[in-house]
């Protein structure tokens, strides 16, 4: 509330600020004095170091002081470092922990806030942005107004004057990320490109150099330098197995102002990148075809992490409609993507072009910044000088209102829209599935050839295979979530259109026509003998039937189906109805499929018993529940036909079927 609000009163009268803990005041002559040693040294009221799960997964009791310390306190201008070792029992610690203790190492930053708070910026849920909850009592809505405030760093024009003419202006104090000096040399200059690539879309909101990449100073240079400084924001090369990278951020939890951030690289990341391309772009690049991926090839990946990272620390989250903005065809044109990019955004996870065909020529296979970075940024940076938060709320409501309803400017990320979608790309998840697997399936014939060398084992191989039938997975599901699905939009009020709209009927029976094709029939080509020989790969025929048994499980969950049945009753457009549903997968597992594969038969049986299950599910709707009946009798009696068939092999297999009735 307004401090001139009377409500302000009840405001402070009835919230009332936590107290972690109670200290003695030690000496107050140029300041206040006080040991926290003890509350270092514990697992106090703050601190959560331990997850509930972990303390009872091993049985944790308290903290040994007699082995716990703190191991290192520094201080720098603006906050303070306090590294401290806890060491918890364990009677049921890990394997091979002879101690029956747990040790965590873990680092405290105390960071003091801005004298002069940031003037803060509504959140608006139609643009993407990371953002702080705050309740407002003087609000006139008749009750407290929840609202929230968007995380950005404290950017302001050098030349207010020239700013409002619409020249480019330097800011007051640019966002400067230094390189880690742990860095490899010959990948500095792809870190560097990544954070001030971020420099195109400062500039839409008239700023120039506002992010700037440097290299950390030496001892020489500073030897007060510290990464540790809150003044200085890092990107952080380390050394570990782990395959990611983040770009967490700190920020004023009163104005959403952005104080320092680490942009975390770790080093088996480089890993994932080299496989993901070879098997997602090697049937049309001819660069991916190697396991010995070019170092240009690398450095633009890791140039594109690296801006992905940035772009979080900057305030903006994932964006993952901005992958089904483009065209399929589109995606295929090298002028498009050489221009475009292959989504509309570097926030979402549309890591690689899979759609290109072999033949396609000057395409790019690699993600890049869009025009919705350019509008994001522009949303959040713009600066206003001379109006109020309500007024800048105000005026950029009105110019979203202008791009919010466009592909090109769509924000989004939940739920049943498959236009959402993790690692996918192009507007027709269908096609753009039916292109992957087209070019996967000459990798996988290709595998062999392009990545083994002379006097080499298998082991590349193995691990390439495995990964294989994960993007195998991932095309697949890209598909599912069409069935079912319902297509959200961000609008206002004043906007036209609904936010929700059911998928077309027509793209949810192509969906299902793909599946018939690409799932519930044999897929050979995953596990020919030719591959799998290679390196006896256990379990290999199980993945690619517990890729059919999930999928089943999805379609016909609880939830989906009931989500299906109400969206079928209230939303607009026609969508796929649940007996529709129901009937085409019964069509297609048994009348369509030869039950003399094996695949086939796994999958008959196993849709028999998720149609059961089914009717034990007591939220399932009762509407529902009539079809799965319905359906289960018209497979019994097809079964038990075909149980009185003359070959053995079918006999055993309908006969099976026949008693799970």
């Amino acid at each position: 509330a307004a401090q001139q609000d009377p409500i302000y009163l009840s405001v402070v009268q009835n919230n009332f600020d936590p107290i972690l803990a109670v200290f003695d005041i030690e000496n107050s002559e140029k300041g206040y004095l006080i040991d926290a040693s003890d509350y270092f040294n514990n697992d106090s009221p703050g601190f959560n170091v331990v997850p509930d799960r972990l303390k009872k997964a091993y049985k944790m009791g308290g903290v040994d002081k007699k082995r716990s310390a703190i191991d290192r306190v520094a201080s720098f201008p603006m906050n303070t470092e306090i590294t401290h070792t806890l060491t918890y029992s364990a009677s049921e610690a890990p394997r091979g922990n002879r101690s029956e203790t747990l040790s965590f190492q873990i680092n405290h930053s105390i960071i003091e806030l801005p004298k002069d708070p940031m003037p803060i910026r509504y959140e608006d849920k139609r643009v993407g942005w990371f953002s702080l909850g705050q309740i407002n009592y003087s609000s006139e809505a008749l009750k407290s107004d929840a609202y929230r405030v968007a995380r950005r760093w404290r950017l302001k024009p050098t030349d207010v004057a020239a700013y409002k003419r619409g020249e480019l202006v330097t800011p007051v104090k640019p966002i400067v990320y230094y390189l880690d000096p742990a860095t490899p040399l010959k990948w500095r200059p792809y870190f560097r490109k990544g954070i001030e690539d971020w420099n195109s879309a400062f500039e839409k909101a008239g700023f120039k150099n506002a992010i700037i990449a440097k290299d950390a100073p030496t001892q020489e240079e500073d030897p007060d330098f510290s990464p540790e400084d809150a003044r200085f924001s890092m990107v952080r090369y380390v050394a570990s197995t782990t395959r990611n990278a983040t770009g967490p951020s700190v920020s004023d939890p009163r104005t959403g102002e952005i104080i320092e951030s680490d942009i975390i690289w770790y080093h088996n990341h480089l890993r994932s990148y080299r496989n993901r391309y070879l098997l997602e772009t090697a049937a049309a690049n001819p660069k991916a075809r190697t396991l010995d991926t070019p170092e240009a090839e690398i450095g633009e990946m890791m140039r594109r992490v690296i801006s992905h990272e940035i772009g979080h620390a900057l305030g903006l989250p994932h964006n993952m409609k901005a992958s089904s903005a483009y065209p399929v065809d589109s995606l295929r044109s090298g002028s498009f993507t050489q221009k475009m990019g292959i989504a509309t955004t570097i926030m979402d996870y549309a890591r690689y072009n899979y759609i290109a065909q072999p033949g396609d020529e000057n395409i790019r296979f690699v993600r890049q910044l869009g025009p919705y970075d350019d509008y994001a940024i522009e949303w959040g940076y713009r600066h206003f000088p001379e109006q109020s938060p309500e007024e800048v709320r105000e005026i950029l409501r009105a110019w979203v209102d202008g791009y919010s309803n466009k592909p090109m400017y769509m924000f989004g990320g939940r739920g049943n829209d498959p236009d959402a979608q993790t690692e996918n790309i192009g507007d027709d998840p269908v096609r753009a599935s039916g292109y992957g697997l087209k070019n996967l399936k000459v990798v996988a014939k290709n595998l062999r050839a392009w990545t083994l060398a002379p006097n080499s084992g298998y082991e590349d191989l193995e691990e390439l295979h495995g990964e294989m039938l994960g993007v195998y997975r991932r095309y697949v599901y890209h598909v599912l979530t069409v069935i079912g699905g319902v297509h959200e939009t961000l609008l206002n009020s004043n906007q036209v259109g609904v936010p929700y709209k059911n998928v077309a009927i027509r793209e949810q029976l192509a969906a299902l026509d793909f599946l018939k094709r690409e799932l519930w029939a044999p897929q050979d080509w995953l596990i020919s003998s030719e591959l799998v020989s290679s390196f006896a790969a256990n379990g290999a025929l199980e993945k690619v039937t517990g890729v059919q048994t999930a999928a089943l499980e999805r379609l016909l969950s609880e939830r989906k189906l009931n989500q299906m049945l109400s969206s079928e009753q209230t939303l607009e457009g026609q969508g796929l109805s649940v007996s529709e549903l129901l009937s085409q997968l019964r069509n297609h597992i048994f009348s369509s499929l030869d039950a003399k594969e094996l695949s086939n038969r796994a999958l008959q049986k196993g849709f028999i018993l998720q149609l059961q299950s089914l009717l034990e599910m007591k939220d399932l709707h009762p509407e529902i529940k009539g079809y799965v009946h319905h359906n289960l009798q018209e497979i019994k009696g097809f079964v038990k036909k075909a149980a009185k068939g003359k070959s053995e092999l079918l006999k055993a297999h309908f006969s099976y079927c026949v008693s799970l009735f």
